[in-house]
């Protein structure tokens, strides 16, 4: 049978996707060990999980660049589910990184227009996912701000205050809303969730693949496994398993 004729029979195999929309921490999530990678693993053959974190990036560049990559014209029907994950850059003190710091009301006011935005293009709250900044260690970033030649540009208790308005939006908006920066703190050394003070250790990749899955499990339990196990399909008549 040509492959032409194949497609013809054959219903178009679009698989539902999971966006990961966030800032480096997202970005770097694809890595070893990263959380990113757990979720891919756990939904292999069930969803896409897409990747578009922005290194640096804050919410007031985000909220441009969503409409870019979510649409009805550019898979917002497949789209099972989105995490929305900025806070870490937003909360750079003014007076030291004026670049990446967006004032605490503006950063929920983004935080909303995202989740407006998505709810026009049919993808309803239950789908979304707030992910708080996690907790800052200043000390170690400290030591990585020096290095550049700069100050300490963070502060945990600034963190904390973005964190909190990250929680307001999503019970004000019916989101979702993984607490990232109080539950780590709920372990007394949480430097060992972060390698730099500011980003993710390996350890702290697997607690928020962890806690996040908690989120996601409920949401995407039902989708089917795509396609049969191969033990399934008919070898006689390969066509009436896979078309």
């Amino acid at each position: 049978m040509a492959l032409a004729e194949v497609g013809a029979r054959g219903r178009l195999l679009l698989w539902p996707r999971v966006v990961l929309f966030g800032d480096s921490i997202t970005e770097f999530s694809f890595q070893e060990n990263g959380w990113g990678a757990f979720l891919a693993e756990r939904l292999v053959r069930k969803c896409d999980v897409v990747n578009r974190g922005l290194s640096g990036y804050n919410t007031r560049w985000a909220k441009l660049i969503l409409p870019r990559l979510i649409s009805k014209s550019t898979g917002a029907e497949s789209t099972v589910a989105v995490t929305i994950f900025f806070g870490a850059n937003d909360s750079a003190l003014k007076d030291l990184n004026p670049k990446q710091h967006v004032p605490l009301e503006e950063y929920a006011a983004n935080l909303k227009s995202m989740i407006q935005y998505l709810k026009s293009v049919d993808i309803t709250e239950d789908r979304i996912i707030l992910i708080t900044p996690p907790p800052l260690q200043e000390s170690a970033w400290e030591k990585e701000c020096l290095a550049k030649g700069d100050k300490l540009n963070r502060r945990n208790a600034t963190t904390g205050e973005y964190a909190q308005a990250c929680v307001q939006v999503a019970r004000d908006c019916g989101t979702d809303v993984l607490d990232l920066w109080t539950l780590m703190q709920k372990n007394q050394d949480f430097s060992s969730y972060l390698s730099d003070g500011l980003h993710l250790s390996t350890k702290g990749n697997s607690f928020l693949a962890a806690q996040l899955w908690s989120h996601l499990d409920k949401k995407l339990s039902a989708l089917p496994w795509l396609l049969p196990y191969w033990r399934d399909v008919d070898h006689t008549n390969p066509e009436a398993s896979l078309l």
